[in-house]
């Protein structure tokens, strides 16, 4: 889980890419959509409107039951980082066929105030539970003490990094470090000869 800000733009689920035609001259263009992204502040809205928000409780706490309305939205991120991704993971700008990888969102828009307070985009499936999407995003706001403001939470996105997403924070280099290593333990791509 990530945290991100309302600003953070995105495509709807069902957006598809449209190809302009090759002018003759310097690479074939690319794919893209013929719609500008909009803010996750605007879809959040939207499912507002279509009440999609559910009130969902994930703990007690000194002043009693902790609970807030929730909603997972499921958008294509876009962006210079999210657009790079895709190229890559398709495999180069010349094969890419312009679809972008669709993620999960988790909006938390407490009743009474006039606008959603977080957001959180993972890359897990559409049909994960609210409750475990809502568990791992406390977890990691407990547990990790960057802001969604800072330089450091900003560099780390699904897009870029998308096997960390569902680690848990890894807000000290020494705690990137022991994750690489972990994971490079479980599925090392270089195989030696013992």
């Amino acid at each position: 889980m990530l945290a991100l800000t309302g600003k953070e733009v995105a495509h709807e689920l069902n957006i598809e890419p449209h190809q302009p035609g090759y002018g003759a001259l310097g690479p074939p263009t690319l794919p893209r959509c013929r719609t500008p992204p909009r803010a996750l502040s605007l879809h959040a809205t939207d499912a507002a409107s279509a009440g999609q928000f559910t009130e969902v409780g994930w703990g007690q706490g000194s002043k009693g039951a902790m609970t807030s309305r929730f909603a997972v939205l499921v958008v294509r991120p876009a962006g210079k980082q999210s657009l790079a991704a895709a190229q890559a993971a398709g495999g180069g700008r010349s094969q890419w066929d312009g679809v972008l990888p669709a993620s999960t969102v988790l909006v938390e828009w407490p009743a009474g105030n006039e606008a959603p307070t977080d957001y959180w985009i993972s890359n897990l499936p559409p049909d994960t539970p609210v409750a475990d999407l809502l568990r791992w995003a406390k977890m990691r706001r407990c547990s990790n003490t960057t802001t969604a403001n800072s330089s450091t939470a900003r560099a780390w996105t699904t897009s870029r990094v998308p096997h960390l997403a569902r680690l848990a924070p890894l807000r000290h280099p020494r705690h990137r470090r022991q994750a690489f290593l972990t994971l490079r333990r479980l599925d090392p791509k270089v195989h030696t000869s013992a």
